[in-house]
């Protein structure tokens, strides 16, 4: 063994030799690669783009393509961004004339508040959306218009909304029920109880601008997101949750008990936010649905489903395995943008469901699944994470190859 290590000494590998080990992508060749982002694609197909731009936008794009995005980048895109941000400023100028001299609503006290922004994690809670008056119906109003519009901009010009009924799938024992009621002459009915949130697929940031301008609800964010320039005040109108999700800390369960108390909130006072909550936590490729998390089923209150569904030809607008700037490009460019919506009558939960939280989320998102034509998947955010980290790995030494070629 000595003299092995001693002759591995005596001849170190040359320069050249190691260089070039280096600079290949673990012996595997371009096929190979191409085969491996197939099965990936295949492995992780809630999250897999499939339209004309292929894996993470990157093309291989059609000359014919080619031409249609030039011409749309010297067009559309200017004439788009410029309107764009106009209205984003424009309403943002609504909001703060608006809001002068009104405090933000807390949710606690102001001095709990401080232990939790020095704690530096959990939840904040800093609205305008308590306000009440003519001044919140104006931001209501404003917002609700001019979110429609920016849609119109950014190509989506009619949105079909459809609502499904479903009196004939309801329980033949609830049938009887009230044929019985009517036979008696009981005529008072209970005022239908309000749905304390509204839960929908995830696809893409322009779900918010769409259930903006649909219901002007509040959502869950990231804190940083309430400190954006323009963006920030505009959330707070919203009424919006903030959130620290990488605290790992207890105060997690103050998050959670948050979302809580304003989802009683909204199914107890009409004149509150209502609140909207993505429950499957990411965003997918629109065909599939994935395992609901229970944050928004733990009140035990009627829930408003809606189905969002983004047809396309070229692009798919679906936010997954493309940057954000790649993204809001191709998006300024393609001339016209599809949006179908599927609003659900309200769920009323059973004393089951309401007792079983997890088997509530389930029965919802089957049936969310099933009036959207959405395939159930058991994947998450995590299973997300690991295909954005080995698509990335995989794209890079497909780039290797090209430079070699070039």
């Amino acid at each position: 063994m000595e003299s092995e290590l001693k002759d591995m000494n005596s001849n170190p590998p040359s320069s050249s030799s190691s260089s070039s080990k280096e600079d290949r992508p673990l012996l595997k060749s371009e096929s190979d690669v191409s085969a491996a982002i197939e099965e990936l694609d295949k492995k992780f197909a809630p999250f897999a783009r499939t339209d004309l731009y292929g894996t993470m936008g990157l093309g291989p794009f059609p000359t014919a393509e080619k031409v249609k995005l030039a011409v749309a980048m010297v067009t559309l895109v200017p004439v788009r961004f410029v309107l764009a941000m106009s209205i984003l400023l424009l309403y943002y100028l609504v909001c703060r004339v608006f809001t002068l001299f009104s405090s933000p609503y807390r949710g606690g006290e102001e001095g709990e508040e401080e232990e939790e922004e020095e704690g530096g994690g959990g939840v904040v809670q800093e609205d305008y959306a308590h306000m009440g008056g003519w001044r919140r119906v104006v931001i209501v109003r404003c917002g609700r218009f001019l979110s429609r519009v920016l849609l119109f901009v950014f190509g989506f010009y009619w949105i079909p909304e459809s609502c499904p009924d479903r009196d004939s799938e309801v329980d033949s024992n609830l049938k009887t029920t009230s044929s019985e009621i009517a036979e008696n002459g009981e005529t008072d009915k209970e005022e239908p109880e309000r749905p304390g949130v509204i839960v929908s697929n995830h696809v893409s940031y322009l779900d918010i601008l769409y259930h903006m301008s649909a219901s002007f609800p509040s959502f869950v964010a990231k804190r940083s997101v309430g400190k954006l320039p323009l963006v920030g005040l505009i959330s707070k109108c919203l009424g919006c949750v903030f959130v620290q999700r990488e605290a790992k800390s207890p105060d997690f369960k103050g998050v959670s008990g948050t979302v809580n108390e304003r989802v009683r909130e909204a199914h107890r006072n009409k004149s509150a936010p209502t609140i909207m909550l993505f429950p499957e936590g990411t965003t997918t490729n629109g065909d599939y649905s994935l395992q609901f998390k229970t944050g928004a089923f733990l009140a035990g209150t009627p829930v408003l489903p809606v189905i969002l569904k983004y047809p396309y030809e070229r692009f798919s607008v679906a936010w997954d395995t493309i940057s954000g700037a790649r993204h809001i490009i191709f998006l300024l460019c393609q001339f016209v943008n599809h949006l179908e919506v599927i609003r659900l009558p309200v769920y009323y939960p059973s004393q089951e469901e309401k007792d079983n939280p997890k088997l509530y989320a389930s029965n919802v998102r089957r049936l969310m699944a099933t009036e959207g034509n959405l395939i159930l998947s058991d994947l998450g955010l995590g299973d997300k994470r690991i295909y954005h980290a080995t698509l990335n790995g995989n794209l890079r030494q497909l780039r290797v190859f090209h430079q070699k070629e070039e």
